[in-house]
């Protein structure tokens, strides 16, 4: 029997996530010790804390000594994906959708969550949900950019669509339904007097390029899509609207390396030429703060 247990082998002593092992030991709730960069725990007095500890001590998912990994999550978008590969930073990338970001945020699954979801009021972005999610919890809400969304087109498709009224009839590709644009897309055909149900949807992707790609292969007449993508493609578009993407950001993150990286990076005539090179953004208000939690 060795005289020191890892984190895993506490884990399934424990019967918990490895994860919530390291929050214990942050806290000292744990007793621990550290070799070589590793947290090692004694066998013995980690049995004597079980033994006087009738139930596990609640630690809150979202206190500031959660372990998180370097991982950006969220929802996609072309120009976050150029910066984070080409700023060398570090953080690899899951990307889903909004509300898939923001589970996997709380859940302790990252550092970041990329997001566009439309609030109550028309012109509202993010605040809602992360005010009702982490009001209490170390986090941040930044401005990332302001994108140019609509709808992209089938290169061959006539008569062209100037207005939602004009879609039916149109194959569409649809998002799932955590995903932001779908949504933001819902919102719009709502204002437009249409339902869901008026749309002739004929695929679901799980995103944003599948749309466009579904697009350009014919597979579909239409797609709610960013301008940026509809013009990599050289797909006609017609704008419908603008969205903010933000970013929700652990605050103890914010200041590691990796994060501040990346940071420095999007200061840079590079990023702003980018931004530009894929059309449909406005960076003007990038690092405006929208939210910050306890």
């Amino acid at each position: 029997m060795t005289e020191f247990l890892t984190t895993k082998e506490v884990a399934d002593l424990l019967r918990i996530k490895e994860r919530k092992v390291y929050d214990l030991a942050s806290t000292g709730s744990l007793p621990c010790t550290r070799a070589i960069g590793k947290l090692l725990f004694p066998r013995d007095k980690i049995e004597a804390w079980l033994a006087s500890n009738s139930e596990m001590p609640a630690v809150p998912l979202q206190a500031s000594t959660t372990i998180r990994p370097d991982v950006f999550l969220g929802s996609h978008d072309p120009l976050l994906e150029w910066a984070i590969r080409e700023s060398r930073c570090g953080l690899a990338m899951l990307f889903d959708s909004s509300r898939d970001g923001i589970e996997r945020f709380a859940d302790g699954g990252g550092i970041a969550a990329g997001i566009h979801l439309p609030g109550g009021k028309k012109g509202e972005w993010n605040t809602g949900e992360a005010g009702a999610r982490f009001a209490a919890s170390p986090v941040v809400l930044v401005e990332w950019a302001k994108r140019q969304r609509g709808l992209v087109l089938r290169r061959d498709l006539s008569p062209v669509p100037e207005t939602l009224a004009q879609i039916r009839g149109l194959r569409l590709v649809a998002r799932q339904a955590k995903a932001g644009s779908q949504m933001f897309f819902e919102q719009l055909l709502a204002e437009a007097g249409l339902a869901s149900s008026d749309v002739a949807f004929c695929r679901e992707v799980l995103s944003e390029q599948d749309v466009v790609q579904s697009v350009a292969a014919g597979r579909a007449d239409a797609g709610f899509a960013l301008a940026s993508l509809a013009s990599s493609f050289q797909l006609p578009f017609v704008p419908l609207g603008e969205e903010r993407f933000d970013l929700l950001v652990d605050r103890r993150a914010w200041f590691e390396a990796p994060f501040q990286t990346l940071l420095a990076f999007c200061r840079s005539a590079s990023f702003r030429d980018k931004a530009d090179e894929l059309g449909g953004y406005d960076v003007s208000g990038f690092g405006s703060v929208h939210f910050n939690g306890a």
